[in-house]
């Protein structure tokens, strides 16, 4: 009933802008007098692409939450990702760029097959791009979504910016709904901060470029603290009745195993031999799968920070288990 009840209100929030136009809504004037307060930008530039730019129906249809949206399942999850199309095409990337990967693991310490892996859940290595219009999509977002409004108000600013700095016509940029851009799906506040020109051909470009997306995927995840040749993930099993209150404390790593222990969660790796578990911090991360037994990962440092591209423990553990997968292909 919520669920209808919001989408109710999107729709008519929805036909109103159709009816009344971007340019004319107070909320957009008020933001376009920001862009120009702030930033300096021309009032009737901005005007002018609000009038020429239509609400998407598509864009709030595809971000809207499932009807049912029941338990989430982590082997459904990673079936998506983890699989025979997948690996081959991974595999085919990363001969094809192996020289890139190479350097950029050389520059930065993230392994080929990581940033591949990113790659690939992303946009399945250039396939799946998006045919959006990123400045409609945002538009729309923005202003016709009022349960992110804000945050894609933020990331509509950034793409203004983006625009200016690149010389470009807001209107010239494509993605998917959510304004993501390019192989790596960077959103344009990333697209800024984390996009850097790899093949020095001196210009960023994250759609035409694989060895800018290489390189930008690698600067992210340094941005947000990779640690070069630390470990990311360890398949555990678990027991003691600790484990939910570790599971609470969330995905960032607070605790070593030898503290876990302490808080009475007894930890043994799994399909390892006799390699110790590193006695470093760590989150308990639940993967759960309804009907199944639970998988449990202990995730440091590097699986955190690959929640930062993605803030979900389902999409870090897909990363890993598609690059592990690249890994052994080679």
């Amino acid at each position: 009933m919520k669920r209808l009840l919001l989408f109710a209100l999107l729709f008519l929030v929805a036909s109103g802008a159709r009816a009344q136009g971007f340019d004319r809504r107070e909320d957009v004037q008020a933001f376009v007098q920001d862009m120009q307060v702030r930033h300096g930008f021309d009032v009737d530039m901005l005007i002018d692409l609000f009038r020429h730019t239509k609400p998407n129906a598509a864009v709030i249809k595809a971000i809207m939450p499932p009807k049912d949206p029941g338990v989430r399942s982590w082997q459904a999850y990673r079936g998506r990702f983890v699989e025979p199309k997948r690996i081959a095409a991974g595999r085919r990337f990363m001969q094809t760029y192996a020289a890139e990967l190479a350097a950029a693991e050389e520059r930065f310490g993230v392994p080929a097959d990581i940033v591949a892996a990113i790659i690939g859940v992303e946009t399945i290595y250039g396939k799946q791009l998006g045919r959006f219009n990123t400045f409609a999509a945002l538009t729309t977002l923005a202003f016709d979504y009022p349960p992110r409004a804000e945050l894609f108000r933020r990331e509509l600013e950034e793409l203004l910016l983006l625009a200016r700095e690149e010389n470009r016509s807001p209107l010239s940029y494509t993605g998917s709904y959510a304004g993501a851009l390019g192989l790596p799906q960077f959103l344009p506040s990333s697209r800024r901060r984390f996009a850097i020109d790899f093949d020095s051909d001196g210009r960023v470009d994250l759609t035409a470029s694989p060895a800018d997306a290489i390189g930008s995927v690698a600067n992210f995840l340094v941005a947000h603290g990779w640690e070069r040749d630390a470990p990311i993930a360890d398949i555990i099993t678990v027991s003691g009745d600790g484990i939910q209150a570790l599971i609470d404390e969330g995905i960032a790593p607070q605790r070593t195993p030898t503290q876990m222990e302490a808080a009475n969660v007894g930890i043994a790796r799994v399909g390892a031999g006799d390699t110790a578990i590193p006695d470093r911090p760590a989150a308990l991360i639940d993967l759960v799968t309804p009907g199944a037994a639970t998988e449990f990962r202990l995730g440091y440092r590097n699986f955190y920070v690959i929640t930062r591209y993605n803030r979900s423990s389902f999409y870090a553990a897909a990363v890993m288990d598609l690059a592990s997968a690249l890994h052994a292909s080679k």
